[in-house]
């Protein structure tokens, strides 16, 4: 299916919702969006990984700055969202994403889990 066929299809009907005012869903989702331009901020990565927030980082700077530090980081950080029971993930070439265990990232397929 071409994704222009995915904008041509409209929808056949749709269901209006009402909500009583005690059953509006309350919270929100956050998603912090963090710069790892240097090892020590991994440490403010984790900690924000620890308090169960969900994070993008953009590593695109000390990618360019010195990889092997950025491997070291990023390992540092992988190892606190394992040992949390989160998840991580790459987003291309410049971006990682990490959750927390409330909150699982959807890798490619047609169907989530």
């Amino acid at each position: 299916m071409a994704i222009t066929d995915i904008f041509k299809k409209q929808p056949q009907e749709y269901v209006e919702l009402d909500f009583e005012e005690d059953e509006k869903p309350h919270g929100k989702l956050m998603i912090q969006v963090e710069k790892l331009s240097s090892y020590p901020d991994a440490d403010r990565i984790q900690e924000k990984i620890r308090n169960g927030r969900i994070v993008l980082i953009r590593i695109h700077e000390l990618k360019a700055k010195d990889i092997g530090e950025l491997k070291r980081a990023v390992a540092k950080i992988r190892k606190t969202c394992l040992a949390l029971d989160g998840d991580i993930a790459g987003i291309g070439e410049d971006w990682l994403l990490v959750t927390p265990k409330s909150a699982k990232i959807h890798r490619g397929g047609d169907e989530a889990e």
